[in-house]
Formats: C-alpha cells, structure tokens, sequence
C-alpha cells in the first residue's frame, strides 16, 4: 500500500509531522512521559546522547543507558496526544518514507509510559506505584478504529457499563489490556497491578467538580466499588484483601489508548505510573516530581 502525503505526512526535511524526527533517531525501547521536562530527567541517566529534538510538546531524546538504545518521548497530556504518537512512531518504524509503502520487515516497539496517577483504593496510598494491566478508555478514541473488538475485553466493557449505569450520551467506554510480558518485565514484584480508567479529561471525566456540576455526581464511588474476576493472563493485584477479585487502582489520561493501539499494530506497550493523589483518603502531594525519579530509573533497569 503507498500512503498519500495528507494521510502521511513527512516534512521537507525527511521528519514526521508533528514528532519533527526521522526514523533513524528512535529506539526500539521507548519511554513516554507526559511532561516535556520530565524528557530531561529520563535522559539524564543516559551514558550517550544522540539526538535532542523539540517539537511542540513533543521532545524527544535518543541515547544509551547501561548498553541499551532508549528513546524518551513527550506526550503531552491525554489520549487525543498518544494516537498522534503512536500512530507516528509505528510509521517511523515500519514504513519506507522513501516510497510511502510499508517495509518489509516488521519492526516491533516497546513502549512503557511513566506518569503520574491518582489512587482510587485503600491498597495505593500517595507514592504508591501501580502498572495498567487492563485500562478502561473514557476518551472513546479507539472505538475510531476498526480493530478495536479484536484487542478490547469485551466482557469487562459490559460489566463496567452495567456497574455504572453507563449513560450513553458520554461514548461507550473500551477496555484494552497491556501486554502481559512486558507488565512481568517492568512490573516485577514491586507495583500493584490493577485496573486503571483513562480519562478524557482532569476535572468532570475524573468527578471533580470546581464550578460546573456533573453529569453523575455519584460517579466516583461507584468505580471505586466495581469489582470483576479476571481469568488467566496477568493476576491482578487484590483489592481489600480479596483474591480473585479486581477493582479500579487509578485515574490516569493516556494507558487505554496507548495499550489499545500498540495492541492494533503489533507493538508491546503497558503505563507504569505513581500516585500523587488518593481521591479516596482526599490526599495530595504536589511535590512529586523530586520523587518520580525513582521509578524512572526502574523503568530504565528493566525495559
């Protein structure tokens, strides 16, 4: 198939669009993160340097760290950010800019996003870090995408739409699942491993309410009382102490879509994030940033 320049589209100078780089400056192993800066931290662990690029709010940095090639990329924030990323990274990697068609060879791509979230259950108080083997997408982005079906949880989707009382005029939610063996490659035995809903937004899509009401006042409490036995594949971590049985961990705004396109492409992709913020004990910690650097580092031991 040969893409047409509206569809993909390359720069004068031979870069994506919107990421501003070519497809010799990326890594097989990349580390997303939502904040332009926190580019920076990520690569200050790096031996080598070999690009440093900025472009909009996508910065990216490729080097080495302890022999390994890794890439970390900006995101910028929400869902609408990572189909803009993903979708151009899967080019970079595996279409010919040369000819618009595709290689042919398939380059697969790791793909671990390191953020920030906020716990929902007694088990992730602030600081907690919590890995998305299943993330439930508010946003409504893949539901764009013809495959969606084939690499969501369908059966999860119907118990969380029948536990919410799901109103319809929001968007049927989807449910996409990590891949299993990179959540035991970074995961480990040191991250609660859980359900995570993405957000499509910060204040009503995670039921706060500053000046304008909501659409469900009540929703909040009934995420946090949803429970679901999941079966086989990746065991959850237990929620109040009940094995077998899983709830929501964590607010976030980008692991639905990440897992659920890298799913459609063939990439392995998964969200490891810390708690900065427990909606359930109404706790804060504004002063995280000093403190994710631990996970960064992690991260980087084990991608």
């Amino acid at each position: 198939m040969k893409y047409a320049e509206s569809e993909l589209i390359i720069n004068a100078d031979g870069s994506i669009f919107h990421l501003h780089i070519t497809p010799d400056q990326i890594a097989d192993r990349i580390i997303l993160v939502g904040d332009q800066d926190r580019v920076d931290k990520v690569a200050a662990h790096f031996d080598t340097l070999e690009c440093n690029v900025q472009s909009r709010e996508f910065h990216t940095m490729t080097g080495t760290y302890k022999g390994k090639r890794v890439t970390a990329l900006s995101t910028g924030i929400g869902c609408d950010n990572i189909d803009i990323v993903v979708n151009e990274l899967d080019a970079l990697a595996n279409i010919n800019f040369a000819t618009r068609e595709d290689n042919p060879n398939f380059r697969q791509l790791t793909l671990v996003r390191v953020g920030t979230c906020g716990g929902l259950q007694p088990e992730t108080p602030l600081g907690t870090f919590v890995a998305s083997v299943k993330s439930i997408g508010f946003d409504g982005l893949l539901n764009y995408y013809a495959d969606r079906n084939h690499v969501c949880d369908l059966e999860l989707e119907e118990a969380f739409k029948q536990h919410m009382n799901w109103n319809p005029q929001k968007g049927a939610p989807y449910v996409s699942t990590a891949c299993p063996e990179l959540i035991e490659q970074i995961a480990g035995n040191d991250m609660v491993r859980g359900i995570t809903i993405a957000c499509g937004g910060f204040y009503g899509p995670q039921g706060r309410q500053v000046r304008m009401r909501i659409e469900d006042p009540e929703q909040n409490k009934k995420v946090e009382s949803f429970r679901y036995a999941i079966e086989g594949g990746t065991t959850l971590s237990p929620v109040n102490g009940k094995e077998g049985l899983s709830g929501v961990c964590n607010f976030e705004m980008e692991s639905s879509a990440l897992a659920g396109l890298a799913s459609i492409l063939g990439h392995r992709a998964m969200t490891c994030c810390m708690v900065i913020a427990n909606r359930y004990a109404q706790k804060m910690n504004t002063g995280y940033k000093n403190q994710i650097d631990d996970l960064i580092t992690m991260v980087l031991d084990r991608i």
